[in-house]
């Protein structure tokens, strides 16, 4: 099963998105419409509602009054927390109940608008943000809710910026346009991210081969760690003792391949195979006996493949997932290599420099080893060079 998280401010159009990924399949679990179905007359949550603000909360038919509601649920903090104690854990319920009843190939969409607000994005192999600029989500409020201008920018302005959704979204869909336009956007991601996603997770594909390819610097790769590093942690639990980006994409400014290289630590190797299982559900898949799918960039020095390696099975953001004993020096050396070169442009230049021509020379090696090969020795005499530095400056991890 793939989780997929969608989200938007309100006027973006997110239910013209939503609409679209139905038809195309996917299993929607709207969050608005559990928060109203725990509610609703004759449950237990509405009677729970009723004895903790009163009677007058309820419309004459017995219905929720949700202004009545909201004038004394919002009037204070503790009001506030007295609803959502009642609301909240019924709503996370029925939202697993409708999960896990979901087919083992489904690929579940999660419309939930304060997602980003709550900090949600690790519990899904997906974002999705719907977005429009501002006047176009105000001219929307206007005439499909009969709002004001001014009460639409307000409801805007009271929720996520767009730099908060930007940071969130591994998948941005601009919604200014006609709906057809969106809608030809879905058909894309759901045919050629969404669906092979899936696959690859449920069925542990193994990763096609790459070439050596080295491409400009990407000033996003560091955002685009931190979601994956959320979604690694949440996967490994209480067995992760830290988790961190390396390699040359944590390098600001390096040109390296487009392979987002990511270390999970932990106690033993032990604990390593325990949580597999939980990494590779999570969409970085155990990668077990497959030659091309063994790192391509590994910049770890002396013991680098006593570890277990996981890939991203996103066909649209590549991953390498190394998971490292805290018993071993490898995983410190990743993080000592990563620093070094932040913390010294001459090596980084250097570095790039030999990457570039090896790349160059391999560019026809499908399967980068030797390229990874030649390299490592240049890797290998840097360790020493970075082990000074680390001594010279009292560097630690």
């Amino acid at each position: 099963m793939l989780r997929v998280g969608l989200t938007g401010g309100i006027g973006s159009g997110k239910s013209t998105v939503t609409a679209r990924l139905a038809e195309l399949g996917a299993t929607v679990i709207d969050a608005d419409r559990i928060a109203r179905e725990v509610v609703e007359p004759g449950t237990d949550g509405l009677a729970e509602i009723v004895e903790a603000f009163g009677e007058d909360v309820l419309t004459v038919d017995g219905v929720l009054d949700r202004a009545a509601l909201a004038a004394k649920a919002f009037a204070d903090e503790d009001s506030r927390a007295r609803l959502n104690a009642i609301t909240h854990p019924r709503i996370g319920a029925r939202t697993a109940e409708l999960m896990n009843g979901a087919a083992a190939d489904a690929i579940v969409v999660h419309d939930i608008p304060l997602l980003v607000e709550g900090g949600l994005g690790a519990n899904y192999h997906l974002v999705l943000v719907v977005d429009a600029d501002e006047d176009v989500r105000v001219e929307r409020l206007v005439a499909s809710r009969g709002m004001s201008e001014a009460d639409a920018r307000a409801r805007i302005a009271a929720q996520a910026t767009r730099e908060q959704r930007v940071a969130a979204a591994d998948e941005w869909l601009d919604n200014n346009d006609a709906p057809h336009v969106v809608r030809a956007e879905v058909d894309a991601l759901w045919n050629e991210r969404l669906v092979p996603f899936e696959a690859a997770v449920r069925l542990r594909s193994p990763r096609p081969p790459r070439p050596p390819l080295i491409g400009v610097p990407d000033p996003t790769w560091a955002a685009q760690a931190e979601r994956l590093l959320a979604r690694v942690r949440l996967a490994a639990g209480s067995v992760g003792l830290r988790a961190d980006h390396i390699g040359s994409t944590a390098v600001p400014d390096l040109p390296a391949k487009d392979v987002v290289d990511l270390q999970l630590t932990v106690p033993n190797l032990l604990d390593a195979d325990r949580i597999s299982d939980a990494l590779s559900d999570a969409g970085f898949v155990r990668a077990e006996g497959h030659w091309f799918d063994q790192p391509q960039d590994d910049e770890s020095g002396p013991g680098r493949w006593d570890k277990r390696f996981h890939y991203g099975a996103d066909p649209a953001r590549p991953v390498n997932l190394h998971v490292r004993s805290a018993e071993g020096p490898a995983w410190r050396l990743a993080l000592l290599f990563r620093d070094w070169l932040r913390a010294n442009p001459a090596e980084a230049a250097a570095y790039a420099d030999i990457k570039l021509r090896l790349a160059t020379k391999h560019s026809r090696d499908l399967s980068s080893l030797n390229y990874a090969e030649e390299k490592q020795s240049w890797v290998d005499a840097a360790f020493v060079r970075a082990q000074r530095w680390a001594a010279d400056t009292g560097w630690e991890v």
